[in-house]
């Protein structure tokens, strides 16, 4: 039995001490008294309870093993301005993987592994060639000089012109592949602190490992790489992402002017070519053209001289050129080719 006859100094028997003041004095801590203890019932209830009120769960998470590697800012500026110091030239064998499609196109399409060569020279100069399987003929041809750019798919009898940063709403796989992408992706730029600014964040993304198929707390550095454009202005350009078990940048994702992701890349499986280490596997993904490549790099030789010529590509005689500048993608000239050339195209 719990006895209610005295209450915080109120006597149910005691004559009032103070009249009206008094009664109500002891009926306000009588309530609160009530509430009290209310609650604390409540809560002895329910943790004795043995029913489903509430459950417990543990959350497994295996963090990181071994020593994490600490840098500062200006440390990860160096590590990156370093990178972008090693690698002057490229000449690259490659197997590309592409694969087509997203949510806005409602499937993806995987095209079928082809073989090919990547030449690449500083400071902008790029060109990709891809070869069917088997036969060993071009699917595509492509060159930039970091500007403009130029792709040729011998199936369509088609030559592609345009502008890097000129890419057409709803424009196809073909339409919307640009040089540029590629060679952003395969090597790093400075951080110039005339026009870029540096901002350091840390990351603990969770992800799954893929042999114990645990969620594994990765432990990372992010750089941010907020830079000048022509108007004055500063954008997001770049997130420059290193794991802190070794420091090594093996992330970048990159941004457009409207805050939108342009690229992500994934940079695998490091080795030393010509005493510089490169990845042999860069996975590069385009969100807004829903398309995704992966160069496996089989062959390289790194900071050669690489001539003028190796990355000419002229118009061959007969081809249709495509001007994708032009908002209708109109050709510019036209010349008798194969007809059933774009029946026959099916990769880019």
């Amino acid at each position: 039995m719990i006895a209610f006859s005295k209450i915080g100094g109120c006597s149910p028997t005691a004559e009032p001490q103070s009249g009206y003041t008094y009664r109500i004095a002891c009926a306000l801590r009588t309530m609160k008294f009530s509430r009290t203890f209310l609650l604390g019932l409540t809560l002895a209830l329910l943790v004795g309870s043995p029913g489903c009120l509430f459950r417990t769960r543990t959350v497994e998470v295996h963090q990181v093993s071994g020593q994490l590697l600490t840098a500062s800012l200006n440390d990860l500026v160096d590590k990156i301005n370093a990178e972008a110091g090693k690698v002057q030239s490229l000449d690259a064998t490659v197997n590309i993987d592409t694969s087509v499609g997203g949510s806005r196109k409602g499937k993806v399409t995987d095209y079928q592994e082809i073989s090919g060569y990547v030449l690449l020279r500083r400071p902008s100069m790029i060109r990709m060639i891809g070869l069917f399987p088997l036969v060993r003929n071009k699917a595509f041809d492509m060159v930039s000089d970091g500007s403009e750019f130029k792709l040729w798919v011998p199936v369509k009898n088609k030559f592609y012109v345009g502008h890097n940063d000129v890419v057409k709403p709803g424009a196809s796989s073909v339409e919307s592949l640009r040089p540029q992408a590629i060679y952003d992706a395969l090597v790093f730029q400075r951080i110039d602190p005339a026009k870029d600014i540096a901002v350091l964040e840390t990351d603990n993304p969770m992800e799954v490992d893929e042999k114990t198929k645990k969620v594994v707390e990765q432990a990372t550095y992010v750089v941010d790489v907020i830079s000048k454009d022509n108007d004055g202005k500063y954008y997001l350009r770049r997130k420059v992402i290193f794991d802190r078990a070794d420091l090594i940048p093996d992330h970048q994702v990159f941004f457009n002017k409207q805050g939108e992701v342009s690229t992500r890349v994934e940079y695998q499986a490091f080795k030393y070519f010509n005493n510089v280490r490169f990845p042999t596997i860069i996975l590069i993904k385009r969100p807004q053209e829903e398309y995704d490549i992966t160069l496996a790099i089989t062959k390289a030789t790194l900071n050669e001289p690489l001539k003028d010529e190796q990355f000419a590509l002229e118009q061959p005689p007969g081809a249709q050129v495509v001007d994708l500048d032009k908002p209708d993608g109109n050709a510019v000239a036209s010349h008798p080719g194969n007809p059933s050339a774009d029946a026959a195209a099916s990769h880019p």
